[in-house]
């Protein structure tokens, strides 16, 4: 820890959460003296500075084509981090948006300002490269060691061009003492001339104040005639279609009428025509008994069927019986023989089939030598002369002879007994169903069906067709009689239509047509006397309102009294910022001459034996020319200013000035770090040791963080300071 320190608070940690291209990149540690940030082209080095100088003064806007290091995605936002040296307390600064500002301990930086920071913290090659050829360089260079965010100079500058701007006769500097001056005098002259005007335009108005009653008064008659003439005519219009609509109304409500009593006499005859009253159910009792009839139709087809089919067998059993019974007995003997032959004929046709088979099959598997085919066809074979032999066996033995025909003519006649009994009960269930239908019916006040589903649908059917038609009817005179009450309620509303437009015209009674085309071309005849009275009113009216129009646009004497007051009230305050501009530059001048004549040597006094050490003693000397600009002057006396001298030793010189002005500019920026960006790399291998040297007496007093992306300069540096701190991104 070195004594002389002027804060024992350093940075520590870098932290962008997002910024750029980095997203939690955690930058340190840092040491309280000189550091060294190696990295390559495009490593983050100016990205870094730009961070940090974001976090302490607010992130960059997007005006121009500066690079804002906005990310695509994210806000801007980090971290630096702050450590005692002694007590190793740590301080958090912390920004995200701008319009939340800085947050933490923000008074930490309460002894710097963003433009100081820029124009002596913020050490590039391009910002010494930039100061070369800047009229101000001693402004913007003192700026801290002064202690002010403005140089003197730049103040006194200021200061003087104020003041010759209250002295000016440019029209812009509205408060200058020789423009207010002259309004004075050109004031006085208005005012004279606006006395003289506005007694003539006092008369003028008075006219003008009699002519708009007057004016009023007549085109509120002309409007009250031109509403009469209106509404007459209107009246006329209404009149005339009301008229057509009553005629055609009453005609309408005319054939309506004819065609009601055309219905009501269809419903009357409709009515006669019916001989019996039409059966009334209610629709979901109808549904029911439709139901039921269905249902009784389909017993009553299936037991017309059952009977109808025990009918058919009785008459085929009866005649079958009578067939027998009249039926001679047939000779028998031939008969056997017949059956026997067929039996016989059974019996060898199907054996030899199969033995040919079997031997088919017995021979195919000899010849292809399958055992399977040769035991089929052995199988087969043996299986046919056992079928044949047995049915020989059975053939050869009697059979039993026949029963005579009496055996035949009992089986029919127990046939033909056991049909008719069918057919009887299947009559004796039709007629149980025949009654059972017609009890239903006779209940649900179906008696003219006597029994019958067929009627029974059948009178259902004639009784919905009857009140369909009748409700049609009564629709259709219903709609009519709507539609004669609408046509009444019609005329009502004309008549209504009548005595409002009449109520309107205020007429007691009826006009006739040419009462009313009488009553319109007297109102039209006063109408048009009024308007050619009323246009010259107006035109005289108009006259006077333009005169006096145009005289408003000339200052009142009034006005101008109150202007002039104004303009003498201007006239003190500016004469009075006057004094305070000229005394002002009195102070100013003062304050400079003590800060020169104190401050400045010292500064400069530093910055000479920086310089020296940095040219190896070639310039010996740094020194302000007569107009306050530095120079140097080397060991054979010669001076230059820095545009004569090389890029390099010009950045050495305000490097030298930079360097003076933070050693001895105590409080400034105690724990502000130096960020310097690639400063030496116009620098020689010497002059850069000089220059390390001089940084590194620096960073006794200030942290100073330097970036490169060169290994030699790093390598440069381990070799001067070994004390180094090296941090790579």
């Amino acid at each position: 820890m070195t004594e002389n320190r002027l804060s024992p608070y350093f940075l520590k940690h870098i932290k962008l959460v997002s910024f750029g291209a980095f997203y939690n990149k955690v930058v340190g540690p840092f040491s309280p003296g000189l550091n060294v940030v190696y990295a390559k082209n495009e490593g983050g080095k100016t990205t870094l500075n730009a961070f940090v100088s974001g976090v302490l003064f607010g992130w960059e806007d997007g005006r121009g084509a500066s690079n804002t290091y906005k990310p695509s995605n994210a806000e801007r936002e980090g971290f630096l981090f702050f450590e005692n040296e002694k007590t190793k307390e740590e301080i958090e600064l912390y920004r995200s948006r701008n319009i939340l500002g800085l947050q933490g301990e923000t008074e930490f930086i309460d002894d710097i300002d963003k433009e100081t920071f820029k124009a002596i913290f913020g050490l590039s090659s391009d910002e010494l490269r930039d100061l070369r050829n800047t009229s101000d360089i001693t402004s913007k260079l003192l700026t801290a060691g002064s202690g002010t965010v403005a140089s003197p100079a730049s103040a006194l500058g200021e200061t003087q061009k104020r003041i010759a701007e209250y002295t000016s006769r440019a029209a812009e500097f509205d408060f200058s003492l020789v423009q207010l001056e002259q309004k004075q005098t050109a004031l006085r002259e208005d005012m004279n001339l606006a006395a003289e005007e506005a007694e003539r335009f006092k008369v003028h108005d008075r006219e003008l104040a009699d002519l708009a009653p007057k004016r009023e008064e007549m085109q509120k008659k002309i409007q009250l005639l031109n509403r009469e003439i209106e509404d007459l005519s209107a009246y006329q219009a209404i009149r005339e279609k009301l008229y057509d609509l009553q005629t055609k109304t009453l005609e309408d409500k005319q054939a309506l009428q004819l065609e009601e009593g055309k219905l009501l006499a269809q419903m009357k005859q409709f009515k006669a025509a019916q001989q019996s009253e039409p059966i009334t159910l209610a629709a979901n009792k109808e549904a029911a008994i439709r139901e039921k009839i269905d249902s009784f139709t389909e017993e009553v087809n299936r037991a017309e069927a059952s009977l109808s089919l025990a009918k058919q067998d009785f008459v085929d059993s009866h005649a079958a019986f009578k067939v027998l019974d009249e039926m001679p007995q047939p000779d028998k003997e031939p008969e056997e023989d017949r059956k026997r032959r067929t039996k016989l004929v059974g019996t060898i046709v199907p054996s030899v089939l199969f033995a040919v088979a079997g031997l088919a099959l017995l021979i195919f598997g000899i010849l292809e030598s399958l055992m399977a085919f040769t035991i089929s066809g052995i199988i087969l074979i043996v299986g046919a002369l056992v079928f044949l032999g047995v049915m020989l066996f059975l053939g050869s033995r009697p059979e039993e002879p026949e029963d005579d025909g009496e055996k035949d003519r009992e089986a029919a006649l127990k046939i033909m007994l056991q049909d008719q009994k069918k057919m009887e009960l299947r009559e004796a269930e039709k007629q149980s169903l025949n009654k059972t239908i017609r009890v239903y019916l006779e209940q649900a006040g179906l008696e003219q069906a006597y029994g019958s589903p067929k009627r029974a649908r059948e009178l259902l059917d004639e009784a919905k067709d009857f009140r369909a038609k009748e409700s049609k009817l009564a629709q259709e005179i219903m709609a009519v009689s709507a539609q004669i009450k609408k046509a009444d309620e019609n005329l009502e509303d004309i008549k209504t239509q009548k005595a409002e437009a009449l109520e309107v015209l205020e007429f007691t009674k009826e006009p006739t047509q040419g009462e009313i085309s009488n009553t319109v071309n007297e109102k039209t005849q006063e109408r048009t006397e009024l308007l050619e009275a009323s246009k010259n009113v107006n035109h005289r009216y108009g006259e006077l309102q333009q005169e006096l129009s145009q005289a408003k646009g000339q200052k009142s004497f009034d006005a101008l009294k109150l202007e002039h007051q104004q303009i003498r009230t201007q006239q003190k305050e500016s004469a009075q910022d006057y004094a305070r501009l000229l005394l002002t530059k009195r102070i100013l001048e003062t304050a400079i001459t003590a800060w020169e004549s104190k401050s400045q040597p010292e500064v400069y006094k530093q910055a000479s034996r920086i310089l020296s050490q940095m040219t190896l003693g070639k310039w010996e000397k740094v020194s302000a020319s007569p107009e306050g600009k530095p120079q140097v002057k080397d060991g054979t006396k010669t001076t230059r200013d820095p545009l004569h001298l090389s890029l390099g030793t010009c950045q050495q010189l305000y490097l030298s000035l930079r360097i003076a002005l933070l050693m001895t500019a105590e409080n400034v920026g105690r724990a502000i770090p130096i960020m310097a960006d690639d400063i030496l790399v116009h620098f020689d291998a010497e002059r850069s040791r000089g220059a390390i040297v001089a940084l590194a007496e620096l960073a006794t007093q200030r942290q100073v963080i330097l970036f490169t992306c060169h290994e030699e300069i790093v390598r440069l540096m381990q070799s001067c300071h070994p004390q180094i701190n090296l941090v790579e991104l």
